[in-house]
């Protein structure tokens, strides 16, 4: 981030930014140019710095994947802060639940087909969550978005992605404060609920 004091020269303030493609990403990767001391991840094109990590998020991140990792199926394994590759992004996603596969995904990242339910922990980052990554994860087809919204102690749970529309979006989104129980959906299959209690700090 540029120092408080150091002002854009006008031709780089009018005259936009440079997006990159997933695979131009992939080189400045594999060339050195990026490393993983670099705290980036490609949203929608740009390269974006990741946000700081607090207790309250990581502790509440850190519930939310044990809780997930007692009701998962066989087929289905959880990925914490890892990347998966989408076509216009590379996010790292505080929890993805993706399809097992027998090599571990160490040849690539997962993908689109790949994931059943992506989750992110929002405290600081809620504006983003939900500004950002809704588009980006529904122009993917990904099925299931769950934000764990800290601010507002609620579960919001985002599904029927329009895919790659103008304006990309999820058709429902249902919250779920203390008290209620939130649908784990993986794959089209209803596997139960979860207590909002057993997934907020």
């Amino acid at each position: 981030m540029l120092p408080a004091q150091v002002k854009l020269p006008l031709r780089a303030t009018t005259a936009g930014f440079r997006r990159f493609t997933v695979p131009e990403y992939h080189k400045l990767i594999e060339l050195g140019i990026l490393t993983e001391n670099d705290s980036l991840e490609l949203l929608d094109g740009y390269l974006v710095e990741k946000m700081p990590h607090n207790p309250v998020h990581d502790g509440t991140l850190q519930k939310v994947n044990r809780r997930l990792l007692r009701v998962l199926p066989t087929g289905w394994e959880a990925r914490v802060q890892m990347t998966v590759t989408l076509s216009a992004s590379e996010p790292e996603p505080d929890l993805a639940v993706v399809r097992e596969l027998p090599d571990g995904y160490t040849t690539r990242h997962p993908g689109a087909a790949d994931l059943g339910l992506v989750v992110e922990v929002s405290n600081t980052t809620l504006d983003s969550d939900r500004d950002d990554k809704i588009p980006i994860y529904a122009r993917d087809g990904l099925p299931v978005y769950w934000i764990v919204n800290l601010v507002d102690r609620q579960i919001e749970v985002y599904q029927q992605p329009s895919g790659a529309s103008p304006s990309p979006t999820y058709g429902t989104r249902n919250t779920y404060r203390p008290g209620d129980a939130v649908p784990l959906v993986l794959g089209g299959a209803d596997l139960g609920t979860i207590p909002v209690t057993d997934l907020l700090p």
